[in-house]
């Protein structure tokens, strides 16, 4: 499982690098751009990591805050995700320290 789902995120931090790159010619020739809801998207399934670098590369991105903002949710969500699945431990952990908030549900 930890193959597939590092494979994914390998896949779409590529097809997120890609189109960010794109997306900064455009910009600079006056072209068509990607929509920035395509480019959460990406970052949503898993391609916040090659959003994070191209950001850096093609200094693209960067000084948009509304942008910025739900590009590093989504990335630590993402963190979250992945402490809870690589951590051993750390899920029953979580578990047993929210279940007195959410005890109306059980």
């Amino acid at each position: 499982m930890i193959t597939l789902l590092l494979g994914g995120y390998g896949v779409f931090s590529l097809v997120l690098f890609l189109l960010y790159g794109y997306d900064k010619r455009q910009a600079q020739r006056g072209g068509w751009r990607v929509p920035e809801a395509r480019l959460h998207l990406l970052s949503v399934f898993g391609g916040w990591p090659g959003g994070f670098l191209a950001q850096r590369l093609f200094r693209h991105k960067t000084r948009k805050r509304s942008f910025q903002l739900s590009f590093w949710l989504i990335g630590l969500f993402h963190l979250c995700l992945l402490s809870l699945l690589l951590i051993p431990g750390l899920a029953g952990g979580v578990k047993t320290t929210l279940r007195p908030l959410f005890s109306f549900i059980y």
